[in-house]
């Protein structure tokens, strides 16, 4: 499970992420609304924390742009805000959850296993097209066909299984698969997207991993080939 932390307080962002990645979740923190928002939009994580006072852009507009965007990711709200009137409008921005600051790590634990619940069968697979990718077992699926993927090619295929049709930069998947101080260039990208390729058509995929030059790649499905 990947847990996005979006909060200005970088030293509170990153003791959240230490306490969940204890209780073994993989985290990413950022710490303006603006950058969150471009982060939440990949799609690649199955919950959000987001604080409500940033720079940049406040939680309730990051909330209220994630949702427009139609990404159903779990929000957690998590503020000092406390009144009655700022929770309606986290609520209504967009959030599932909202909690006040100072909280403890207990009820904060209690809130995200308790979203997670609530999203059940829709957070173990992701489908596009005739084909499925399961986020358990790491497989792509076609009917009673199935390829295991390795770790870094099912980053990029659950990067681009929820982006769909919108296109994926080569640097946005250096940064989310390889990481920001990785030595790894785009040459990686091009190679694990052949191997991605290769399994689609191992197990009979409708799916098309397309190239767009200088925008990066995306998915197209059957017969939607653009001309």
């Amino acid at each position: 499970m990947k847990i996005l932390v979006i909060e200005d307080e970088k030293l509170l962002a990153d003791s959240i992420c230490e306490l969940l990645e204890s209780k073994g979740f993989e985290t990413e923190a950022v710490y303006d609304g603006k950058n969150g928002t471009e982060y939440a939009e990949l799609g690649i994580y199955d919950l959000m924390i987001l604080d409500v006072m940033m720079p940049e852009m406040d939680g309730y507009e990051v909330a209220r742009r994630v949702r427009a965007d139609r990404c159903g990711i779990p929000i957690l709200m998590l503020t000092a805000r406390s009144g009655i009137e700022d929770k309606i409008e986290g609520l209504n921005s967009g959030a599932d959850y909202y909690l006040t600051k100072p909280f403890d790590s207990r009820e904060l634990l209690a809130c995200i296993n308790a979203l997670l619940r609530r999203q059940g069968a829709q957070i173990n697979e992701i489908s596009y097209g005739n084909t499925s990718l399961d986020l358990e077992s790491g497989k792509l699926i076609r009917g009673e066909k199935s390829v295991r993927l390795s770790a870094r090619e099912f980053d990029v295929m659950r990067i681009l299984m929820q982006s769909k049709e919108n296109n994926v930069s080569k640097e946005t998947l250096l940064t989310k698969v390889w990481g920001y101080d990785s030595n790894a260039v785009e040459n990686h990208v091009e190679v694990y997207v052949g191997f991605l390729r290769k399994k689609l058509l191992s197990i009979g995929s409708d799916l098309r991993i397309e190239a767009i030059r200088k925008l990066g790649y995306h998915l197209e499905a059957g017969n939607d080939k653009k001309a």
